[in-house]
C-alpha cells in the first residue's frame, strides 16, 4: 500500500536549525519531498498554515520516487545536521486514496494517524528529550494495517518537518484510528505547543495531537 510519511520537530529556541532529508540511509530527497527553501533549515511556526502538513509547498513538492518498506520493520529518518532543539518527536502516516500514488497526492483529508511519539524524562533542572542531538531517529511501521506516516518533534513554537513517500508491503487489513487532518490537528494554544519547557521546571509533558 502507498503512503505519505512526514517527520517534524517543534522547538522553543531559534538557532542552529536542521531538516530531515532522507529515510533508511538513502541519499537526500529522492523519496522525501524537497520543499521550498529546504536549504535554509527554516522551521514552520504557524499551525494554521498548510505548511504544517509537509513544510513550505510540501503538499505539492512531490519527490521523484517511493521507498518500499515492510510492515513491522523500522523506518529511520536522517537529521541534517542534528536535532539541535529540545522537544518531542512524532510520526504520522496516511493511506494514499484510490486513484492516487504517494508521489502525486497532497495529503488532504482527515486521514492522518499517529504511529509514534516520544516522551521526555523529568530531570532535576529540565526535561530530557530522547531525540535531542540525535542525527537519526527510528520507529516501527505498524504491521496491522495500511500506513502513511508523519513524524514531528514538538517542544515550543517551531516545527521541523519533512514528508516521505512510502510503499508498505505485507500489512494487514486494520483500520487505524483516531485520524486527524492537517490543517486542523493542532491549534496554537494546545497544551503540548504553548508550553514553557524551561520555567517553572515541568513535571510532565504530553505531545499534541491524537493518541498513537
Amino acid at each position: 500500500m502507498r503512503f505519505l510519511t512526514p517527520i517534524l520537530t517543534l522547538a522553543a529556541v531559534a538557532h542552529s536549525h536542521y531538516n530531515f532529508p532522507s529515510m533508511n540511509g538513502g541519499t537526500a530527497w529522492p523519496n522525501v519531498r524537497q520543499w521550498t527553501d529546504y536549504y535554509a533549515f527554516t522551521p514552520d511556526t504557524n499551525v494554521s498554515s498548510l505548511d504544517i502538513r509537509c513544510n513550505v509547498n510540501g503538499a505539492v513538492a512531490f519527490a521523484a520516487s517511493i521507498l518500499s518498506v515492510a510492515a513491522g520493520s523500522n523506518l529511520t529518518w536522517t537529521a541534517s545536521p542534528d536535532i539541535y532543539h529540545p522537544g518531542p518527536l512524532m510520526a504520522y502516516m496516511a493511506k494514499v486514496p484510490t486513484g492516487k500514488t504517494a508521489a502525486n497526492w497532497d495529503g488532504s483529508g482527515t486521514v492522518w494517524f499517529k504511529i509514534y511519539e516520544d516522551h521526555p524524562t523529568v530531570g532535576s533542572s529540565a526535561l530530557i528529550w530522547p531525540s535531542m542531538s540525535a542525527t537519526s531517529v527510528s520507529f516501527k511501521i505498524p504491521a496491522g494495517g495500511p500506513i502513511r506516516e508523519l513524524s514531528l518533534p514538538v517542544g515550543g513554537a517551531q516545527f521541523y518537518l519533512s514528508c516521505g513517500q512510502l510503499a508498505v508491503t505485507g500489512g494487514g487489513s486494520g483500520t487505524p484510528s483516531p485520524t486527524v487532518a492537517f490543517l486542523g490537528a493542532y491549534t496554537a494554544t494546545d497544551l503540548g505547543i504553548l508550553f514553557d519547557i524551561y520555567y517553572p521546571i515541568p513535571t510532565n509533558y504530553q505531545p499534541p495531537g491524537p493518541a498513537v
